[in-house]
């Protein structure tokens, strides 16, 4: 398969080096300020970048019409228009806010806590995320697709960095030197406290999960999640 990397920073080089050692060849490697040129040979495009060219990167690749998987987090206001636009030219599309194969497990399982602790009123949910100081946005988009599912499965109505009301769910964000990625979700009562915690030890999952999206979205058209990829519909 031939890729081409749209970003080539920590972790495009990561993701760069584990296609090698999979068979994948790479066929552009698109960093600040370079050009598209050789997209268009791509069977698919895996994006990593910054929040101010993940749109560009992703309309460019619609446009080529090669497949592209997106972990680049912090341009979700766009979301909406990218997947009409993936509809119009009839292109395919992955978003992951997180690539791990381990994070996405940790999603369901979060999904799963938050039905069953709905209706237990005497516990709070709160969250917490750990990263390293070169992460540019925060909350992280982990944080917020777990934020996301507890609030699809509960009575909370949004999440906030500040204090937060009675409806809401804190996320407080960190960033320490060298830390990959680290979340935790806590349910608080007067007398004991739950704990779900996925951490990170290094780029590899992310890498590699993005990888294995970029193999499986191969030939394919629509708009589609790690849910599909991993079969956990």
């Amino acid at each position: 398969m031939k890729i081409a990397l749209l970003g080539y920073g920590k972790m495009g080089k990561v993701i760069e080096r584990i296609a090698l050692e999979r068979g994948h060849e790479i066929v552009l490697r698109k960093d600040h300020g370079d050009t598209y040129d050789g997209l268009e040979n791509a069977d698919v495009a895996i994006d990593f970048s910054v929040p101010t060219a993940a749109v560009s990167n992703i309309s460019q690749c619609f446009a080529t019409n090669v497949p592209v998987v997106s972990g680049t987090t912090g341009w979700l206001e766009q979301y909406d228009e990218m997947v009409g636009l993936c509809k119009e030219k009839n292109g395919a599309f992955i978003y992951g806010s997180n690539f791990s194969l381990g994070v996405n497990i940790f999603f369901e399982l979060n999904n799963y806590l938050a039905k069953m602790m709905a209706n237990l009123e005497e516990y709070k949910v709160s969250m917490e995320e750990i990263h390293h100081t070169q992460k540019l946005d925060a909350p992280s988009g982990t944080a917020i697709t777990l934020a996301e599912g507890i609030i699809e499965n509960s009575d909370y109505s949004s999440w906030t960095l500040e204090q937060p009301s009675a409806e809401q769910i804190h996320i407080e964000a960190k960033r320490i030197e060298n830390i990959p990625g680290t979340h935790s979700i806590f349910y608080d009562s007067a007398v004991d406290q739950i704990e779900i915690k996925h951490t990170a030890h290094s780029r590899e999952g992310f890498a590699l999960g993005a990888v294995v999206a970029a193999e499986w979205i191969q030939d394919k058209k629509g708009v589609f999640t790690m849910k599909d990829v991993l079969n956990l519909k």
